[in-house]
């Protein structure tokens, strides 16, 4: 099958050097550092004896070459 003229492929967690895969990869970032920050929170929090919180924290679409309109 050719990529992405037959079939789109995204990855998730934007790996180191996905960008330079042929075709570039679209993939779903997640922001690492804001989770952390947020787990530790949270969990300081609930240490602490206050409440458990459920943040949402919103990945993001990278759109590289191994996605397109879907086949005609």
């Amino acid at each position: 099958m050719r990529v992405p003229e037959q079939v789109s492929v995204v990855g998730f967690d934007d790996i180191e050097g996905c960008e330079y895969f042929i075709p570039a990869l679209t993939t779903v970032r997640q922001p690492f550092d804001e989770l952390g920050r947020a787990s530790l929170a949270t969990l300081l929090d609930v240490v602490g004896g206050g409440s458990e919180r459920h943040p949402a924290i919103p990945p993001t679409l990278v759109v590289r070459a191994s996605t397109g309109p879907p086949p005609g």
